[in-house]
């Protein structure tokens, strides 16, 4: 059987905000088939005037329909805006289980979106990855107007209010320190959710950009373990 994995990045984001995890999946499955898009407007230049919700919901249906055309199975990954966009797939495709990571579906702090690299700053020990990643957000702070901001947040108000529908195994990763999508919005998630195969690790120390947390070698393991097999228990936490 052969096995996709589409990951979807975040608002004003870049794949860089999901590379570790698609590098460490890649590394021990590397025969599963990886669409990793970048979302219109996005990139390492941002070009959002003129760029609505409808982009983007189109933009994760090409990669679905693309990818699924060369599987048998699709996996959806998605961190934050990307998560939202992961369930909105979910909702209208095949898709096999899902991994949100910080997805931002109630509860979040808009105005903090842009500052969410500064979380990286104030780390001590940063690594070259989460230079990459920080040098990649300098110039946005400056360049998201309020119209992009609530093109992002149409999609959350198109999506959270079918969360029960959604009957797929899902996996969430949630930051306790994430400032930008509070705990409290993974628990929402875990509670509206309709299926009852779900999983939730919340880790302790994770900001928002949760896939360079220091636990992540950990909880990469168990999205590993996820995808792979079947589910051992509900709630852990790092």
């Amino acid at each position: 059987m052969q096995i996709g994995v589409l990951y979807i990045h975040g608002f004003t984001g870049n794949t860089l905000e999901v590379m570790p995890i698609v590098e460490y999946l890649q590394e021990k499955e590397p025969q599963w088939i990886v669409s990793v898009p970048t979302l219109t407007g996005h990139g390492t230049e941002l070009r959002l005037r003129g760029v609505t919700s409808q982009h983007w919901l189109r933009d994760v249906e090409n990669a679905y329909r693309q990818l699924q055309s060369k599987v048998d199975k699709v996996i959806v990954v998605g961190f934050s805006m990307g998560g939202m966009l992961a369930m909105y797939l979910a909702l209208r495709y095949p898709v096999e289980k899902l991994v949100l990571l910080s997805a931002s579906a109630k509860y979040i702090a808009p105005r903090q979106l842009l500052l969410a690299a500064a979380e990286l700053v104030r780390k001590k020990n940063r690594d070259d990855e989460n230079v990459k990643l920080v040098k990649s957000y300098a110039y946005k702070w400056r360049s998201v107007t309020l119209p992009s901001l609530l093109q992002f947040l149409d999609i959350v108000h198109v999506v959270t209010p079918y969360l029960q529908k959604i009957d797929i195994p899902v996996f969430i990763v949630q930051g306790e320190k994430d400032g930008i999508v509070p705990k409290k919005t993974a628990d929402f998630l875990y509670n509206e959710l309709g299926t009852k195969k779900k999983e939730i690790y919340f880790s302790k120390n994770g900001y928002h950009h949760i896939c360079y947390s220091d636990d992540r070698s950990a909880w990469f393991q168990e999205v590993h373990r996820f995808i792979c097999n079947e589910y051992k228990k509900t709630e852990y936490y790092a």
